[in-house]
């Protein structure tokens, strides 16, 4: 099964300007999940980016680059302007890495990409982990979310769902109990033809509140699958410590 990976690559972070441009060991943030990617069954892997900057950073290393306008909103609007620009077939399944992951695994692009394939009446699919402590459960910027029995997303929410109303009420200060919250993982597989739709809807009221843009998908019918990723699926950088650490468990790779 054919797929490709779009990589957006914004220069303008708020907590990290120039984040796809930090140096990773003489590599650039951004070669680094391009490395990863390509290490994936992914046919083609694109970075896409509104920066000049990380336009002539990524073509020097040999990436396949797409300029895209800044007036985006979102990652997936980016996104849908490359999957139209490539001229993608309607069919086709683009897989959204994030430009802040130089330490994903290429297992769980394919698996994301092949979970895509075989739900048909999924308009994306996406990846979670189980949360073991209580400080992501309670963590707003570690996003948690709640499937039914058929591994479609019912919600997605920066606070802890579901809610341990007992041991919340006894000011219970450890996880209330193992295997019941999962951390959802950014990473997102799409056909072509869902991403042209997507970008015509507006911004869903709960999408707003929680500034959680799959919850536009939600709240316009589309259902989303979810499945524990195969591999550990190490955070992305958007702090200086975050790039601290991930700068320490990269040492000495090439």
């Amino acid at each position: 099964m054919g797929y490709t990976v779009v990589i957006p690559a914004r220069y303008g972070s708020t907590r990290l300007p120039g984040k796809p441009l930090l140096e990773i060991h003489g590599k650039p943030m951004v070669q680094r999940v391009w490395e990863q990617a390509r290490l994936s069954d992914a046919e083609q892997v694109v970075v896409a980016t509104d920066d000049l900057r990380i336009f002539d950073a990524a073509s020097a290393f040999g990436a396949q680059v797409c300029m895209t306008s800044t007036q985006h909103a979102s990652g997936t609007d980016r996104l849908q302007q490359v999957v139209a620009e490539l001229n993608l077939p309607m069919g086709h399944i683009v897989v959204n890495v994030q430009g802040d992951e130089p330490m994903i695994p290429p297992a769980v692009i394919n698996q994301v990409a092949t979970n895509m394939g075989t739900h048909p009446q999924a308009g994306i699919a996406t990846l979670c982990e189980e949360i073991n402590s209580i400080e992501d459960l309670t963590n707003p910027n570690v996003v948690k979310v709640v499937s039914d029995a058929r591994g479609m997303a019912l919600y997605f929410s920066r606070a802890p769902i579901p809610w341990p109303r007992d041991a919340f009420m006894q000011g219970q200060g450890t996880m209330p109990q193992a295997g019941a919250w999962f951390r959802h993982i950014g990473i997102y597989a799409y056909r072509t033809a869902f991403l042209h739709q997507f970008v015509s809807w507006p911004p869903a009221p709960e999408e707003q509140l929680e500034s959680l843009e799959q919850l536009r998908a939600l709240h316009n019918g589309v259902s989303i699958h979810v499945e524990k990723a195969v591999q550990c699926v190490p955070g992305g950088i958007d702090t200086e410590d975050d790039l601290v650490l991930v700068r320490r468990l990269l040492q000495g790779k090439a």
